[in-house]
Order: C-alpha cells, then structure tokens, then sequence
C-alpha cells in the first residue's frame, strides 16, 4: 500500500510538473505576442505621426507653403515624445522599463542570467533637439559613448537593445565567475583572475588520473561583448600529465565553450564521482 502510495503521488507530481511548464509556455508565449503587437502599434505611431508632420509642415504662417522636409521644432519633440511613450510600453516586457520625466525619460535596464536576477541601470535621456544623456549608472568599461555615437540620434530603440545586450552579457559573464569560485573553490588552483569587463579569465583547477593531481591551466577569451559564452577557449595541462589528459583537456575546452562555466565544473564533477 505504501509504494502504491508514493507511485500515485509521484505521477501527480509528474503531471503536475507537465501542467506549469505547459503554463510557462503559454505564457511566455503570450509575452512574445503582447510584445510584437506594442510593436506593431509603435510603427503605426510612427507613421502618424511622420504624415502629421508632413501636413503641418507644408502648410506655414497664413497659408503659406513652406518646406515639408523642415518640420517645426515643436513638431519635432511632440513626435518624439509620442514615439518614446509607445516604446517605453514594448520595452517593458523584455526587462527595460522607463517614465517621463521633465527634460525627457529615464529608463531602467534589468539584467539577468538564466532566470536569476542581478543588477539594474538606470540612464537619464534629455530629449530636445538633439537625443543627450544627461545620468547613468552603466559601468566606465561598457562602451556606452561607441553605442550612443552609432545609435542614439538615429534609432533609440536599437540604441537601447544594444545596451541592454552588453549589460546582460557582462552581468552573465561575471555570474558565471563567481558562481566558479563560491561553488567551486576546492577545485580551484591559485586566484581566478579576471579584468573588469569580465571578458578574459585565466584560472588554474585541478584534475585527478591515477591517484595523481595534476593542474589544467584555462584561459577563456570572450571576444564577443554581448555574449556570455567564450570565443577563444586555452585549455593546457603540465609536461608530465599523462598523455589521457590531453584528450581530457580538449573535452574540457569544447565544453568552456558551449555550457556556463559553473555548469562545465558540475559536468566534470559528477563525471568523475561516477568513475570514482
């Protein structure tokens, strides 16, 4: 009666599990469709607003035609006031959120590593004629000066996407590294080093074959800012490690590249408690 008991509690606790991812899906899927259709709205704005502005402009003081392609200065700020409200509503759902304030909108971006929330940054906008930055709270080493120089003028929303993709990428890089030395530290040689922008790791762990410990040495280069996994993976171990550690090495190397980096370490671990 007893392990009927538990099989019974076990198969509700399987469809129920079945029933909250099936949930999960809907309603990411659901996020995804409220996103594209904010949107859709925000094109449609756009173009309002842009034919708008091509009426007002071609008709000046007392009826006289003036130049379309030189829309009043008021216009202007009143379209992208318009355009920033519209877009602050789809930016919502992918972890930018922002309000109007005086001199323009102050936007927060939330970062996040595999469902774990890390860090919020906020970035004060003035919007007048010209897009400005007035605060922010983005780190020195983000290159947010090269980003706004090629984006901000032009397209704030792109401008904003490809911030938030380094934020999120630096924040998931350092999360991975401390992951590495909380969870790890007895398999770590030496200090993991590590430069600011996270972007470049070398650290030293230890690797057990026939009762012997023998030091692998890592470099991990993450060419790409706005990804979280290396591009350039050095895994190397000491002259006189058996040769099977070389082939242990290159398992390593391709799997620094394709898993987190504290996943890696949890694969290596329950690999060698299931030969030991």
């Amino acid at each position: 009666g007893v392990f009927a008991h538990l099989e019974m509690l076990e198969a509700r606790a399987h469809e129920a599990a079945v029933k909250q991812e099936e949930t999960e899906q809907q309603e990411e899927k659901l996020a995804r469709l409220k996103a594209r259709v904010q949107e859709l709205r925000l094109q449609r704005d756009e173009l309002r607003a842009k034919v708008d502005l091509q009426q007002k402009g071609q008709l000046g003081k007392e009826g006289v035609l003036s130049d379309p392609a030189q829309p009043s200065a008021r216009a202007v700020l009143e379209w992208k006031i318009k355009s920033v409200k519209a877009m602050l509503q789809v930016f919502y759902l992918t972890g930018i959120s922002g309000k109007l304030t005086k001199r323009g909108v102050c936007f927060c971006i939330s970062t996040a590593y595999e469902g774990t929330y890390l860090d919020s940054y906020h970035l004060d906008l003035l919007t007048k004629a010209e897009v400005q930055i007035h605060r922010h709270s983005v780190p020195i080493f983000i290159p947010l000066e090269q980003i706004a120089k090629k984006y901000l003028q032009t397209d704030i929303r792109r401008f904003l996407s490809v911030l938030s993709d380094h934020l999120n990428a630096y924040a998931g890089r350092r999360y991975q590294a401390d992951q590495l030395q909380d969870r790890f530290s007895d398999r770590i040689e030496g200090t993991l080093q590590r430069n600011s922008l996270c972007n470049l790791l070398v650290f030293n762990y230890n690797v057990s074959s026939k009762s012997k410990t023998f030091p692998f040495n890592v470099r991990l280069l993450y060419g790409d800012l706005c990804c979280s996994l290396p591009t350039e993976v050095t895994v190397s171990c000491t002259p006189d490690a058996p040769a099977s550690l070389a082939e242990t090495a290159a398992a390593h190397s391709d799997l620094f590249r394709r898993v987190a980096l504290h996943k890696a370490f949890r694969s290596f671990s329950s690999a060698e408690e299931s030969v030991d």
